[in-house]
């Protein structure tokens, strides 16, 4: 698509306010592909003064035209399919059959769910003596990042709209933009004028004048864990509300009962989608001694597999960050077994599928969150262990549990300290919430609970 040169504000495209633009990148081959503007503290103001303007007219619209409009917006997208892949491709440099299958068929599952939600949801109760009335929070900042550039849009503006609140949203610089292509298909969806306003522009500028902004009401954030902390600082000290969904390092414990080749395999490929940039891809491999020997040699052999497979990551700071880790990874005395930090081609920002084995739990690589194809192997003495090594980084995002009884795998599950576990590869689900424990975030996206976040509650006495 072509880029927008203004900002998305008040239902029409504007002038930004300033002149400095951001370059778009095709991270594949390093071209640049577009421009859109930078924008600043004026421009946000602009957003959010549409948004607080157009709050009382949205919130007192019945939720069924709530309802109506989400699923118009959800039409548009899955007319507009091809060209969300193409663009997501473009810019983020995911393979085109990933981009059709994953980045833009969630966000419309996810639309669609919100559309029927919307619809059905309970915004009143008795209780006792009294009614329990939930009303939208008010005007959302969201602020999205670039490694699923629709699907976190979608994630937050479904439930802001169908809640009854307005939004002003700020996605990453890298993924501009898909945003703009969604603020396209919500104009065509009728949405009306103010409910939604997009302004492109860089985190430390446009990012954290939204965050600051006294006309917002709630932050919703995803990205990394360091930004959270200031966004719920910023956000703490103007007694503002937070949604937070930050890092992760995931486990994937395989029991000894567990088929170990599927399980190997199915992890191998999680670690790998989407260049390893997701927040939940299960990067620590847990498996039994008695097993490990046998596990690392099946992981070396899936990863090899992904060489020609997988895209680029982002931008040549985050190849060079990948790849440091790898170099930190081999200095703590962890054992190669696929890949490597040599780049795999001269152009591009593609990063080698790799696969250490013999990684303590102490390791840089066991403990920080890398967003990059990389998979550690630890080995486990028996269930105790492996649970204290699973629940041993300060995140708690995502996991897997493998085992050849599905009992046996929820009953490991339940202990883990994680807000989402898949059993034996258990499905995407986008009605279940996500969200994680302790430095994984604060809130959930998804489902009934992702609508709750962007409702404020009323109890009327009789």
């Amino acid at each position: 698509m072509k880029a927008h040169d203004g900002m998305y504000i008040d239902g029409a495209w504007r002038p930004a306010d300033g002149r400095d633009a951001i370059e778009v990148v095709n991270p594949a081959d390093e071209q640049v592909i577009g421009h859109v503007p930078a924008g600043n503290a004026l421009d946000v103001d602009s957003a959010v003064r549409a948004a607080r303007a157009a709050l009382p007219g949205w919130a007192a619209t019945p939720p069924a035209e709530r309802a109506a409009r989400l699923a118009a917006l959800r039409d548009v997208l899955v007319a507009r399919k091809d060209e969300i892949a193409e663009t997501v491709t473009a810019e983020l440099g995911s393979p085109l059959k990933f981009s059709q299958a994953v980045h833009a068929a969630a966000p419309i599952a996810v639309a669609g769910s919100y559309a029927e939600l919307a619809a059905t949801y309970a915004f009143e109760e008795k209780v006792g003596n009294s009614v329990v009335h939930q009303e939208p929070v008010g005007v959302v900042g969201a602020i999205t990042p670039w490694n699923y550039p629709l699907h976190q849009i979608v994630a937050k503006v479904a439930p802001a709209l169908a809640a009854g609140c307005t939004l002003v949203l700020k996605p990453a610089e890298d993924t501009p933009l898909t945003a703009q292509l969604f603020a396209e298909a919500v104009h065509e969806a009728g949405v009306p004028a103010g409910v939604f306003n997009l302004v492109t522009g860089l985190g430390p500028v446009a990012g954290q004048a939204l965050a600051e902004h006294p006309g917002v009401d709630l932050v919703s954030f995803t990205g990394s864990t360091a930004v959270g902390r200031r966004i719920g600082a910023t956000a703490g000290a103007a007694v503002k509300r937070v949604a937070l969904e930050l890092g992760g390092k995931s486990a994937n414990v395989i029991l000894p009962s567990a088929d170990l080749a599927k399980a190997v395999n199915v992890g191998v490929a999680n670690v790998m989608s989407n260049s390893g940039q997701t927040c939940s891809a299960w990067t620590r491999m847990l498996v039994h001694r008695d097993q490990y020997d046998e596990a690392v040699s099946l992981a070396a052999e899936a990863a090899a597999k992904y060489g020609d497979r997988i895209g680029p990551v982002v931008n040549a700071k985050q190849q060079a960050r990948v790849r440091g880790y790898i170099e930190k990874g081999v200095a703590e005395g962890a054992r190669l077994v696929a890949g490597g930090p040599e780049a795999p081609r001269e152009q591009g920002y593609f990063v080698s599928p790799t696969v250490f084995a013999d990684v303590r739990e102490d390791m840089t690589i066991a403990q920080e969150e890398i967003f990059g194809p990389v998979l550690s192997l630890l080995r486990y003495e028996d269930e105790d262990d492996a649970l204290r090594i699973a629940n041993g980084t300060v995140y708690g995002l995502a996991g897997a549990v493998w085992a050849g009884e599905e009992a046996e795998a929820v009953a490991f599950a339940r202990r883990m300290d994680t807000g989402q576990v898949d059993i034996n590869g258990g499905r995407f689900n986008p009605l279940a919430p996500f969200g994680g424990y302790k430095q994984s975030g604060v809130g959930r996206e998804l489902g009934a609970h992702g609508l709750a976040e962007y409702l404020q509650t009323k109890s009327l006495q009789f």
